[in-house]
């Protein structure tokens, strides 16, 4: 299965998906012109992960900002790891936030509040 990698942009996170080490990252900006355009494929490769995941799956969230449509597309990929948590898989989701940053904490939080999985909330010292 292929690996997808995207550097960061001004408006999208760097992304890597690596499933031979049973790997997602997302970090930096999440404020893509067309959200769903951008996460469909990410969507799609946890689909077909979902076949044949690791037995521990790790998840980096990193992001300083994402907008209302990408909070939406981001759920949609927490919805595929839970799918990938009840096949067996033991996906543990590390969420990053700055020390100053309540509003990226509390994102956190909703998401570890709507999904069944275990998050870990990691302050960065800035």
């Amino acid at each position: 299965m292929e690996s997808i990698v995207r550097d960061g942009t001004q408006k999208t996170p760097s992304i890597e998906f690596d499933a031979e080490a049973g790997k997602v990252e997302i970090k930096g900006r999440s404020i893509p012109e067309n959200s769903i355009e951008f996460y469909n494929p990410l969507i799609a490769w946890l689909e077909e992960y979902s076949g044949n995941a690791k037995p521990t799956t790790e998840v980096n969230i990193q992001l300083e900002y994402f907008n209302t449509s990408s909070s939406k597309c981001i759920l949609d990929v927490f919805k595929k790891l839970e799918v990938i948590a009840k096949a067996g898989s033991d996906v543990k989701v590390n969420w990053f936030y700055e020390e100053d940053d309540e509003d990226m904490l509390e994102a956190g939080e909703d998401y570890q509040s709507i999904i069944k999985l275990p998050f870990k909330m990691i302050e960065i010292e800035e």
